[in-house]
Order: C-alpha cells, then structure tokens, then sequence
C-alpha cells in the first residue's frame, strides 16, 4: 500500500475539533462542578469520568449500536437529516468528544480549584454575576490549566484507535485515521509507510508538548496531577 498524507491530515483535524468542542463545553461544565453545592454532584463526575476506566472498544461499541439505523436514534437522524452517524467523520468525532472529555475537564477543575476562595469572595461582594467571575476572574487565572488541557485532548485524539475504529471503520479519506493506518500497513508488513505513518506522529506530538512546555512551564504542574 502507498503511503498517503490522507491519515495525517484527517487525524489532525479530528484533534484540532475535539480539542475546540472539548475546551467551549468543558468550561461551564467544571465550573459547575468546582463549585456547586449539588448533594450529588459526586454521580455527574464519576459518569463524565468513565472513559478513563472504560475499555475504547467498550465506548465505541455503544456508540456503534446507538448511531446505528436500527436504534431509534441513529434511524431518526437518518430519517430526518439524511445522514448517517456511524462510519462518517462526525462519528468518530462525537467518539472522540466522549473518550477525551475527562482529560480537559480533570485539567480544568485542578485550575478552577487552585483559585483562592477570597478572589472569589471579592467579586461576589462587588456585586458580579456568575458569569463575570467566570470569564472575569477564574478564566484569566486559569491559563495554565487551559493549556494543560488542551495539550492532554490534542494528544489523546491523535493517539485514540479503539473508539475509532469501532465508530468509524476504516474508510480512506472519511474516518481513516494515523493510528489505524499504522495497524493495516503493519498487518500488509508494509513497515515503511507503518514507520513513516507513526514518525510523523511521534514529532507532532513532541512538537506540540515542546512548544507549549517552553511557553508555560507551569503547565507540567498541572499535567502532573492528571497523569
């Protein structure tokens, strides 16, 4: 098989749209639950959470079976948009959404958290909104948690394969991604292209801790406690 770019291109973007989703839904969702006084609370993280513990394949099988036209689901997006989620690009997105949420969202409660309590107490007392403190106080201080998070989503979508593969096949130009080309170049013992597929993704990876290390060295605390 010749070696194509294709993968590479496609994994990066599906990094780079995990990595964005992943950075606007966790925020409101870790400031709730840094936060919020909620009894059961403690059900909201171990659900969001599970993917750390949760088999890829496990995930991606019930993706598999929920997008599927023979769940009410999948079939209704078939039947009202025309589109079919399972074994298309927005599939293994949604699988890699999933799979990569307690990354970003770990990284962010440790910032949201390390905000000391009087910061807070201050704002509430000038009379600012929730919201305020939010983008105002907490957001502004919480840059390195940020970073930390974006680095571990980025680079778990690029090395995600058990989700991806279960939701998305192995469709060329469509949902075949680095990872899985590595395995079907290694499976046609066709090492070249494997080692080519898996060098680029090597440096990428290490281009990306690299510069981010270098901007932030504060950011390795923050990968430290979720590592």
């Amino acid at each position: 098989m010749i070696f194509s770019f294709d993968p590479i291109w496609l994994t990066l973007e599906l990094a780079i749209l995990t990595t964005i989703v992943l950075t606007l839904i966790t925020i409101p969702i870790g400031y709730w639950l840094s936060f919020s006084s909620f009894r059961y609370r403690f059900i909201v993280e171990a659900v969001l959470n599970l993917p750390l513990v949760l088999p890829p394949t496990v995930l991606g099988f019930y993706l598999l079976l929920v997008f599927s036209p023979n769940h009410w689901i999948g079939g209704w997006v078939e039947d009202v948009f025309h589109f079919r989620i399972a074994f298309s690009f927005f599939g293994i997105l949604v699988g890699s959404i999933l799979f990569s949420l307690p990354f970003m969202l770990q990284a962010l409660q440790v910032g949201f958290s390390s905000i000391p309590k009087t910061h807070i107490e201050t704002a509430l007392v000038l009379g600012k909104s929730k919201f305020e403190i939010l983008f105002r106080v907490i957001l502004p201080n919480c840059k390195p948690a940020i970073l930390a998070g974006m680095i571990l989503t980025f680079a778990h979508t690029i090395g995600e394969f058990g989700v991806v593969l279960m939701i998305g096949g192995s469709i060329p130009g469509k949902t075949k991604v680095a990872s899985i080309a590595i395995l079907e170049e290694v499976e046609a013992m066709n090492y070249h292209a494997a080692h080519i597929y898996a060098s680029v993704l090597v440096v990428i990876s290490m281009i990306v801790l690299l510069v981010l290390f270098r901007y932030k060295r504060s950011v390795s605390m923050v990968l430290a406690e979720n590592v």
